[in-house]
């Protein structure tokens, strides 16, 4: 539950203690701040293609362009600039192509491709409903897709009566389609159907090596709350080029209780890899595996029971079965033998950030992303045998001469004995004087994971807290991922009540070694961190303010307003009538008559996975006991918001609650933001 930004009204420097040296950026310098993403390499692993997102003030909205790398040279150049930008590219096995979606033509998004040299895009596609993922076949011919099925009577519905849902009633199944590419060349495609109905909904796939057969997953309705039913099909095509009009014929594959997603065929087609819980339905704390089944049928055989974490498969070559997973706050490419189970690193060294691997046919190169405490995300190449990154775009020099925190973790024992690590912010000349605003930043998940990388540039502005001599704190609490299935169990029916022992040991250990005043502590989050913060609000009076981010307020409430309501029965072990003790013992409303901390709250609008019904409840409850609370609602947004004004208002909103409770600046009227959001020096 997605990062982070900066904001300043003129008194951002009247404190009189100023660590910063150079240039501290703005808000506006921070949200447009281009970052790369999604590298794709070339199937003769030559070239990488790769996404590059900007900010359309003008627009509102982050919009991403392609652009093309050669890995000898290091050569880069733009190849899209249509102002709609472009998402999830490919390209075509041969390398001729590289394809894209976009909804370029004002309406739902569609595929397209393009020279790698250069030109004018293809129109591929004309699904009424709109591509959502897609894959070229092995051999280039044909072309496969997802996307919403169409209901004629739902149209007439609407034309009669205009719009209402019933709920868990009314779904838009996802179904498969493909296209003879030779065809969509020619002329957009709608694509032939090669599922249908209202029996199961259509997610991951992948081809078959010769074409014939295509391998899915799929749910038994395309609702969140149903993930669990997820399981492996094969669909075999009746024809080689997408049109003709002979039922395909679709098998069951892996039928077992829990979670079975994005299967991966083997190079020779006789099995399929998969992400499995391998029959466990409640798996939302628990480790997924890689499995193998035939693909003829058969029972499936877990294949990483050994590997203490999350794993993501990302390919299966000769060379292996290559997956991604968290180690701590480290991320890395392993290289799984199918034959053994033997497990290498690929990737180097430990403390390494790789992320949005992609790898060539023949397993030997790789492309992917990697950042760091003092660059930004970087597209990247190497060898996949002997770890040896070429460096191929220059994102980090945007921050040239910017003041920035240092980044580095540190660990402390919790109160029960768990060790915690969190990520330590402050100015490279800061002193242990106890003299530093403490300001935790808590991460959302609850198997989140926060990484020592720079630049946080989303909601809170914490390199200018920095600057102005704060110290900032993100917590990895028990449940966060790269610890381990024990660690992130650990707050199983103990959420919030264990996850404040991790932010409050934090913060005294912070204190013992000299680097944190005391009577000026500060706690903030999104999501599960905004649930932690309205938990510490309302149970502790240690902290000077607090900010809660579509945080949950009361268990309850939340359980029955979800769309993901499995969570909470994961976490909780039951519904709210079966056992209303621990939904108690953990909501924060529980504890709100002992509430005193000035708590500034922020709500998505439309928010469904954590129903804004809860920000109104922790309002309510504050107010009712007349502790300082403001409630920002950002209108026509959900849980995240995700457009740079609205981005703008929440990182300001942040800084001057905070600016006034740490740092004595006046009490600010949240209605009147700044209309130049420059950090006066």
């Amino acid at each position: 539950m997605r990062r982070l930004l900066l904001a300043a009204a003129v008194v951002l420097f009247a404190a009189p203690r100023l660590a910063a040296q150079g240039h501290v950026p703005s808000i506006d310098e921070l949200l447009s701040v281009r970052s790369a993403g999604s590298a794709r390499i070339s199937p003769d692993g030559r070239r990488v293609v790769y996404l590059v997102t900007e900010t359309d003030w003008k627009a509102d909205e982050f919009v991403s362009q392609l652009w093309i790398a050669d890995v000898a040279s290091g050569e880069r150049r733009q190849l899209t600039r249509h102002p709609k930008g472009a998402f999830n590219p490919e390209w075509s096995p041969d390398g001729q192509w590289v394809s894209f979606a976009s909804a370029r033509e004002d309406g739902p998004p569609q595929l397209w491709a393009l020279r790698p040299d250069g030109g004018e895009p293809v129109k591929l596609t004309k699904s009424p409903t709109g591509v959502q993922g897609y894959a070229w076949s092995r051999d280039g011919r044909q072309l496969a897709w997802t996307a919403r099925e169409e209901d004629p009577a739902d149209k007439k519905r609407r034309d009669r009566y205009s719009g209402f849902e019933v709920v868990r009633r009314d779904y838009g199944f996802v179904h498969l389609y493909t296209a003879s590419v030779a065809k969509a060349l020619e002329e957009p495609q709608v694509g032939r159907a090669r599922t249908s109905g209202a029996t199961f909904s259509v997610s991951g796939f992948d081809w078959a090596p010769d074409g014939r057969k295509i391998a899915f997953s799929a749910t038994t309705v395309p609702d969140l709350a149903f993930g669990a039913t997820s399981d492996i099909f094969v669909v075999t095509l009746a024809d080689g080029d997408g049109t003709d009009q002979t039922t395909s014929l679709v098998t069951p594959l892996v039928t077992l209780p829990g979670a079975d997603g994005g299967p991966i065929w083997s190079p020779d087609g006789s099995q399929i890899a998969f992400s499995s819980g391998m029959g466990e339905v409640r798996a939302f704390a628990r480790n997924n595996r890689i499995a193998i089944v035939p693909a003829s049928g058969g029972t499936p055989r877990s294949l990483t029971d050994s590997f203490d974490e999350n794993v993501n498969p990302v390919a299966w070559t000769a060379a292996g079965i290559f997956f991604g997973a968290s180690q701590r706050t480290a991320s890395h490419l392993y290289r799984l033998d199918p034959a053994t189970g033997a497990i290498r690193a690929v990737s180097a060294p430990a403390n390494a950030m790789v992320g949005g691997v992609s790898v060539t046919p023949d397993g030997r190169t790789m492309a992917f992303t990697e950042a760091g405490p003092t660059a930004l995300a970087e597209v990247k190449v190497s060898a996949t045998d002997v770890w040896a990154p070429r460096t191929l775009t220059s994102m980090t020099a945007q921050a040239s001469g910017w003041s920035l925190g240092t980044r580095e973790v540190i660990r402390w024992k919790s109160k029960d004995g768990a060790e915690i690590e969190g990520i330590l912010i402050k100015a490279k000349d800061a002193k242990a004087d106890g003299s530093h605003p403490l300001l935790c930043v808590i991460h959302g998940g609850p198997t989140g994971v926060d990484r020592p990388t720079m630049l946080d540039a989303r909601y809170y502005p914490i390199d200018a807290w920095v600057a102005r001599g704060g110290i900032v704190l993100k917590i990895n609490y028990r449940g966060s991922a790269g610890y381990g299935e024990k660690f992130r169990r650990l707050n199983e029916r103990n959420l919030g009540v264990g996850d404040a022992w991790d932010v409050l040991s934090g913060v005294d250990a912070l204190i013992t070694q000299g680097w944190a005043d005391p009577k000026r502590l500060a706690s903030m989050g999104w999501s599960q961190g905004g649930y932690i913060s309205a938990f510490l609000t309302t149970s502790s009076d240690r902290f000077k303010a607090i900010s809660v981010g579509a945080g949950i307020s009361n268990w309850a409430t939340y359980y029955y307003g979800t769309d993901i309501t499995p969570f909470t029965i994961n976490y909780l072990g039951a519904d709210p009538a079966m056992d209303p003790a621990i939904y108690a013992k953990t909501s924060p409303m529980t504890y709100v008559k002992g509430a005193k901390t000035p708590t500034l709250i922020q709500h998505g609008e439309l928010d469904r996975r954590v129903p804004i019904a809860n920000a109104y409840e922790l309002r309510q409850g504050l107010e009712d006991r007349g502790v300082p609370v403001e409630m920002v609602v950002y209108k026509g947004f959900g849980h995240g918001i995700t457009k740079p004004k609205s981005q703008r208002a929440v990182m300001q909103h942040n800084l001057r609650w905070f600016n006034h409770w740490l740092w004595g600046d006046p009490m600010p009227d949240l209605r009147a933001l700044p209309t130049d959001s420059a950090i006066a020096k």
